[in-house]
Protein backbone atom coordinates (compact mmCIF):
# COMPACT_ATOMS: atom_id res chain seq x y z
CA UNK A 1 0.00 0.00 0.00
CA UNK A 2 1.06 3.32 -1.13
CA UNK A 3 1.76 6.46 1.02
CA UNK A 4 -1.76 8.12 -0.67
CA UNK A 5 -3.33 4.93 0.06
CA UNK A 6 -2.70 4.79 3.52
CA UNK A 7 -4.11 8.40 3.50
CA UNK A 8 -7.28 7.23 1.97
CA UNK A 9 -8.02 4.60 4.20
CA UNK A 10 -7.03 7.12 7.07
CA UNK A 11 -10.09 9.64 6.27
CA UNK A 12 -12.25 6.93 5.04
CA UNK A 13 -12.01 4.83 8.61
CA UNK A 14 -12.62 7.76 10.23
CA UNK A 15 -15.43 8.46 8.07
CA UNK A 16 -17.34 5.62 9.45
CA UNK A 17 -17.92 7.67 12.90
CA UNK A 18 -20.58 9.86 11.30
CA UNK A 19 -22.47 6.41 9.63
CA UNK A 20 -24.83 4.79 12.37
CA UNK A 21 -27.63 2.14 12.61
CA UNK A 22 -30.61 3.32 10.85
CA UNK A 23 -29.23 6.14 8.91
CA UNK A 24 -30.07 6.24 5.19
CA UNK A 25 -26.49 7.11 3.85
CA UNK A 26 -25.74 8.88 0.52
CA UNK A 27 -22.59 6.86 -0.82
CA UNK A 28 -20.28 9.50 -2.88
CA UNK A 29 -18.20 9.13 -6.13
CA UNK A 30 -14.04 8.82 -7.01
CA UNK A 31 -11.56 5.67 -5.60
CA UNK A 32 -11.27 7.64 -1.44
CA UNK A 33 -15.49 7.17 -1.64
CA UNK A 34 -15.10 3.38 -3.14
CA UNK A 35 -12.71 2.90 -0.12
CA UNK A 36 -15.16 4.73 2.45
CA UNK A 37 -17.81 2.10 0.73
CA UNK A 38 -15.36 -1.34 1.50
CA UNK A 39 -15.24 -0.21 4.81
CA UNK A 40 -18.64 0.42 5.20
CA UNK A 41 -19.39 -2.97 4.13
CA UNK A 42 -17.35 -4.55 6.53
CA UNK A 43 -19.04 -3.03 9.52
CA UNK A 44 -22.48 -3.99 8.07
CA UNK A 45 -21.69 -7.62 7.77
CA UNK A 46 -19.85 -7.81 10.85
CA UNK A 47 -23.31 -6.53 12.55
CA UNK A 48 -21.73 -3.84 13.63
CA UNK A 49 -24.15 -1.46 11.95
CA UNK A 50 -26.96 -2.11 11.01
CA UNK A 51 -30.62 -1.11 9.33
CA UNK A 52 -28.66 1.61 7.09
CA UNK A 53 -29.73 2.40 3.44
CA UNK A 54 -27.50 3.51 0.85
CA UNK A 55 -28.29 5.77 -1.72
CA UNK A 56 -25.83 5.67 -4.79
CA UNK A 57 -23.74 9.09 -6.08
CA UNK A 58 -23.55 7.71 -9.58
CA UNK A 59 -23.83 4.41 -11.87
CA UNK A 60 -20.35 3.66 -10.41
CA UNK A 61 -20.96 3.60 -7.03
CA UNK A 62 -24.26 1.93 -7.31
CA UNK A 63 -22.47 -0.63 -9.08
CA UNK A 64 -19.74 -1.46 -6.58
CA UNK A 65 -23.32 -1.77 -3.86
CA UNK A 66 -24.68 -4.48 -5.54
CA UNK A 67 -20.82 -6.35 -6.26
CA UNK A 68 -20.59 -6.13 -2.68
CA UNK A 69 -23.69 -7.99 -2.03
CA UNK A 70 -25.87 -4.81 -0.41
CA UNK A 71 -28.25 -4.36 -3.52
CA UNK A 72 -31.44 -4.85 -0.86
CA UNK A 73 -29.93 -1.77 1.03
CA UNK A 74 -29.67 0.19 -2.48
CA UNK A 75 -32.18 2.70 -3.15
CA UNK A 76 -32.65 6.10 -5.20
CA UNK A 77 -33.80 9.72 -3.85
CA UNK A 78 -37.92 8.69 -4.60
CA UNK A 79 -37.52 5.82 -2.31
CA UNK A 80 -36.58 7.74 0.95
CA UNK A 81 -37.84 10.86 2.33
CA UNK A 82 -33.93 12.19 3.79
CA UNK A 83 -30.47 11.43 3.81
CA UNK A 84 -29.19 11.65 7.12
CA UNK A 85 -25.57 11.77 6.40
CA UNK A 86 -23.79 11.90 2.64
CA UNK A 87 -19.83 11.26 2.62
CA UNK A 88 -18.21 11.95 -0.73
CA UNK A 89 -14.81 12.62 -1.90
CA UNK A 90 -13.33 15.42 -3.94
CA UNK A 91 -10.61 16.16 -6.17
CA UNK A 92 -9.85 19.50 -4.60
CA UNK A 93 -10.76 21.20 -1.14
CA UNK A 94 -9.94 24.84 -0.28
CA UNK A 95 -8.84 26.32 3.13
CA UNK A 96 -12.83 27.36 3.59
CA UNK A 97 -14.12 24.40 2.39
CA UNK A 98 -14.78 24.89 -1.14
CA UNK A 99 -15.04 21.78 -3.47
CA UNK A 100 -14.16 21.06 -6.78
CA UNK A 101 -16.06 17.85 -8.13
CA UNK A 102 -16.50 16.28 -10.68
CA UNK A 103 -13.48 13.90 -12.59
CA UNK A 104 -15.50 11.44 -12.34
CA UNK A 105 -18.40 13.30 -14.11
CA UNK A 106 -20.64 12.76 -11.55
CA UNK A 107 -21.14 15.92 -9.89
CA UNK A 108 -24.68 17.00 -10.65
CA UNK A 109 -26.45 13.49 -8.89
CA UNK A 110 -23.34 14.34 -6.03
CA UNK A 111 -24.68 17.45 -5.66
CA UNK A 112 -28.05 16.40 -5.48
CA UNK A 113 -27.55 13.90 -2.72
CA UNK A 114 -24.97 16.15 -0.76
CA UNK A 115 -26.84 19.11 -0.46
CA UNK A 116 -29.76 17.14 0.48
CA UNK A 117 -27.83 15.31 3.60
CA UNK A 118 -28.11 16.61 6.99
CA UNK A 119 -24.36 15.89 7.37
CA UNK A 120 -22.04 16.11 4.60
CA UNK A 121 -18.77 14.84 4.87
CA UNK A 122 -15.90 15.12 2.05
CA UNK A 123 -13.07 12.72 2.80
CA UNK A 124 -9.61 13.02 0.84
CA UNK A 125 -5.99 12.68 0.98
CA UNK A 126 -4.15 15.40 1.53
CA UNK A 127 -2.63 15.95 -1.83
CA UNK A 128 -6.41 17.41 -2.28
CA UNK A 129 -6.03 20.43 -0.29
CA UNK A 130 -4.72 24.14 -2.04
CA UNK A 131 -5.14 27.59 -0.73
CA UNK A 132 -7.02 28.34 -3.79
CA UNK A 133 -8.78 26.29 -6.11
CA UNK A 134 -9.03 25.03 -8.66
CA UNK A 135 -5.61 24.69 -8.97
CA UNK A 136 -4.73 22.06 -10.50
CA UNK A 137 -7.98 20.44 -11.76
CA UNK A 138 -10.41 21.72 -14.29
CA UNK A 139 -13.92 22.90 -13.12
CA UNK A 140 -16.29 20.20 -14.15
CA UNK A 141 -19.39 21.62 -16.08
CA UNK A 142 -22.27 19.13 -17.02
CA UNK A 143 -24.21 20.45 -20.21
CA UNK A 144 -27.03 19.93 -22.20
CA UNK A 145 -25.12 18.38 -25.85
CA UNK A 146 -27.40 21.07 -27.98
CA UNK A 147 -25.83 23.95 -26.20
CA UNK A 148 -22.19 22.39 -25.23
CA UNK A 149 -20.37 24.68 -28.55
CA UNK A 150 -22.64 27.81 -27.11
CA UNK A 151 -21.13 27.34 -23.48
CA UNK A 152 -17.80 26.42 -24.32
CA UNK A 153 -17.71 29.73 -26.23
CA UNK A 154 -19.27 31.89 -23.09
CA UNK A 155 -16.50 30.30 -20.74
CA UNK A 156 -13.71 31.84 -23.08
CA UNK A 157 -15.17 34.58 -22.82
CA UNK A 158 -15.03 34.68 -19.60
CA UNK A 159 -10.90 34.10 -19.69
CA UNK A 160 -9.44 30.99 -19.74
CA UNK A 161 -9.77 27.53 -21.54
CA UNK A 162 -12.93 25.18 -22.08
CA UNK A 163 -12.54 21.92 -23.62
CA UNK A 164 -15.36 19.22 -24.29
CA UNK A 165 -14.44 16.07 -22.23
CA UNK A 166 -13.11 13.17 -23.99
CA UNK A 167 -12.52 9.53 -22.20
CA UNK A 168 -10.38 6.51 -22.99
CA UNK A 169 -12.33 3.23 -24.31
CA UNK A 170 -15.44 5.52 -25.56
CA UNK A 171 -15.41 7.24 -29.10
CA UNK A 172 -16.74 11.00 -28.98
CA UNK A 173 -17.65 12.97 -25.35
CA UNK A 174 -17.68 12.06 -22.05
CA UNK A 175 -21.53 10.97 -21.74
CA UNK A 176 -23.22 11.67 -18.32
CA UNK A 177 -25.07 9.31 -16.61
CA UNK A 178 -27.85 11.82 -17.05
CA UNK A 179 -27.21 11.68 -20.93
CA UNK A 180 -24.89 15.06 -21.18
CA UNK A 181 -21.65 16.06 -21.69
CA UNK A 182 -19.07 17.87 -19.28
CA UNK A 183 -17.09 20.83 -20.34
CA UNK A 184 -13.41 21.04 -18.09
CA UNK A 185 -12.71 24.78 -17.64
CA UNK A 186 -9.88 26.51 -15.78
CA UNK A 187 -10.03 30.16 -15.48
CA UNK A 188 -6.71 32.23 -16.31
CA UNK A 189 -6.48 34.12 -12.89
CA UNK A 190 -7.32 33.55 -9.50
CA UNK A 191 -11.02 33.90 -9.01
CA UNK A 192 -13.80 33.99 -6.12
CA UNK A 193 -14.93 30.94 -6.67
CA UNK A 194 -18.17 31.42 -5.34
CA UNK A 195 -19.13 34.19 -7.86
CA UNK A 196 -17.66 31.84 -10.53
CA UNK A 197 -20.22 28.82 -9.74
CA UNK A 198 -23.33 31.67 -9.94
CA UNK A 199 -22.12 33.20 -13.08
CA UNK A 200 -21.49 29.63 -14.75
CA UNK A 201 -25.09 28.31 -13.85
CA UNK A 202 -26.50 31.42 -15.02
CA UNK A 203 -25.51 30.54 -18.80
CA UNK A 204 -27.99 28.68 -20.71
CA UNK A 205 -27.53 24.97 -21.13
CA UNK A 206 -25.47 24.71 -18.27
CA UNK A 207 -26.84 21.33 -15.94
CA UNK A 208 -24.52 21.95 -12.66
CA UNK A 209 -21.07 23.32 -12.11
CA UNK A 210 -18.61 21.34 -9.91
CA UNK A 211 -17.92 24.16 -7.50
CA UNK A 212 -19.40 23.12 -3.93
CA UNK A 213 -20.18 25.76 -1.52
CA UNK A 214 -17.91 25.33 1.18
CA UNK A 215 -20.80 26.69 3.83
CA UNK A 216 -22.81 23.28 2.50
CA UNK A 217 -19.87 20.80 3.52
CA UNK A 218 -20.24 19.62 7.65
CA UNK A 219 -16.59 18.78 7.68
CA UNK A 220 -13.70 17.60 5.68
CA UNK A 221 -11.41 14.47 6.71
CA UNK A 222 -8.11 14.50 5.62
CA UNK A 223 -6.16 11.64 5.60
CA UNK A 224 -1.97 11.71 5.29
CA UNK A 225 0.25 9.68 4.45
CA UNK A 226 1.39 8.32 8.24
CA UNK A 227 -2.31 6.92 8.61
CA UNK A 228 -3.29 10.04 10.88
CA UNK A 229 -5.97 12.26 9.96
CA UNK A 230 -7.14 16.23 10.41
CA UNK A 231 -10.00 17.14 10.14
CA UNK A 232 -11.71 20.77 8.69
CA UNK A 233 -14.88 21.44 10.52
Amino acid sequence: MDNTDVAKEAAAKEALKYARSGYVIGVGTGSTAMVFLRELHRLIINGVINNVLLVPTSTETEIEIVRLGLANLLRYPWQVDRIDVAVDSADEVDRRKNLIKGGGAALTREKIIDYWAREFIVIIDESKVFDSIPSKHPIPIEVIPFAWSIVKARLEELGGTAELRFGSGKRGPVVTDNGNYIIDYMPRAVVNIEDLERTIKELPGVVEVGIFNGRRVSRVIIGKADGSVITMD
